[in-house]
């Protein structure tokens, strides 16, 4: 419980409770609006609480399990904290803006992201050395400019499992392509937004800086610990497996020996039965036998 006031806390002193304009608001978002001042609607910090709880630990689970989660975030406020935070927990991000077609057309995006590394190859290993200079700084543009839009995806060669929303009515495009490829959503929602159209939501301020900082912060913690969970099971898996495989070992080495001991036995009983049995008597000659009878 405490735990929560503080969390609650530091929303509130993060500015997350600050909503848009009620004439901006959408119907849907009532459940989560505590009041209304000065024209502003207020979003009640409990809801933002569950909801940021409930995504964290479906966000864990899906780090836990070793699938990606791309984060979006193309506003001005929110580029760099979402790109730092993405970077923390090595997750695809997209901060610059949203190439149509990322998701539904990624086979052509991933060409687009071969393109740019190959060019990046050929720059740094001298494999343009030959061309003029003008070539080259064309390259190296064109390069800059692939890598502002496609450098947090360089390194993701499939569909991520889940996307992190800041704002889901300016990543629209991203949420629709999600949606058509049944891709898990997560997403901050201001109250002139619709809930619903996301799987799991976290209702708060979306402009403020630091309200973003706050809730991507606490997301890309609990990824962390996810990872960090699936390391130590992995760990423990190559440990037993080891095990397993020493076991096995000596319980053959066991075996042979045992099996070397009783061949051993065998082989000796039947020396054995043999000198039981006595050397072959020695033939004495009839010719000694007639001189012993005189």
């Amino acid at each position: 419980m405490e735990n929560n006031t503080s969390l609650q806390q530091q929303l509130l002193e993060a500015g997350v409770h600050f909503g848009h304009l009620k004439k901006k608001w959408n119907p849907k978002m009532l459940p989560y609006i505590f009041a209304e001042k000065k024209g502003i609607h207020i979003i009640d910090l409990n809801k933002t609480v569950e909801g940021l709880q409930e995504t964290a630990a479906a966000m864990k689970q899906i780090a836990r399990s070793g699938k990606k989660i791309m984060f979006v975030a193309t506003k001005k406020q929110a580029k760099e904290i979402v790109t730092e935070c993405a970077q923390k927990v090595n997750m695809p991000f997209v901060t610059d803006r949203w190439l149509g077609g990322m998701l539904t057309n990624f086979n052509t995006v991933r060409k687009s992201v071969k393109k740019m590394q190959s060019i990046e190859k050929m720059l740094n290993d001298g494999t343009f050395d030959s061309i003029t200079k003008k070539e080259r700084l064309q390259l190296s543009r064109d390069k800059e400019k692939m890598e502002k839009v496609l450098g947090g995806i360089a390194n993701m060669s499939r569909i991520p499992a889940a996307l992190f929303l800041v704002d889901i009515g300016h990543e629209h495009i991203a949420l629709a392509e999600a949606k058509r490829l049944g891709i898990t959503t997560f997403g901050v929602v201001d109250t002139n937004c619709d809930p619903n159209k996301v799987d799991y939501f976290i209702p708060g301020n979306d402009d403020a800086t630091k309200s973003i900082a706050i809730i991507t912060e606490y997301i890309t913690a609990a990824i962390a610990e996810g990872l960090a969970e699936r390391q130590v099971e992995k760990e423990e898996e190559e440990t037993e497996e080891v095990t397993d495989q020493a076991s096995k070992f000596d319980v053959g080495d066991e075996g042979g020996r045992e099996r070397g001991g009783r061949g051993g036995a065998n082989r000796g009983g039947g020396r054995g039965n043999a000198g039981g049995g006595g050397a072959p008597k020695r033939r004495v000659p009839s010719t000694q036998k007639r001189t012993s009878n005189r």
